[in-house]
């Protein structure tokens, strides 16, 4: 899917425009073909060397807006995404 060759790497903020990571794999229901959750890392040197282990998850419902930038809906928290 083209689109989530744009969706990676796309830097992702809370409602109050905080960055809480970027997105490092999407996934996708492939009997619907749709988009379940964003799998964030948290960025930073440890990521691009491939050390990195902290991933947030964030369910596509989670979201408002994809743009330059995806914006999560208000009242969101990464406290209430699973941290893996």
């Amino acid at each position: 899917m083209r689109i989530i060759e744009e969706i990676i790497g796309k830097e992702v903020l809370d409602s109050s425009a905080v960055i809480i990571g970027k997105v490092k794999d999407v996934e996708v229901n492939i009997e619907n073909r749709t988009i379940e959750a964003f799998i964030l890392g948290k960025g930073g040197i440890s990521e691009s060397i491939g050390i990195s282990k902290g991933e947030t998850i964030v369910p596509y419902d989670m979201i408002k807006q994809i743009g330059d930038k995806i914006l999560l809906k208000n009242g969101s928290e990464e406290s209430e995404f699973d941290i893996i």
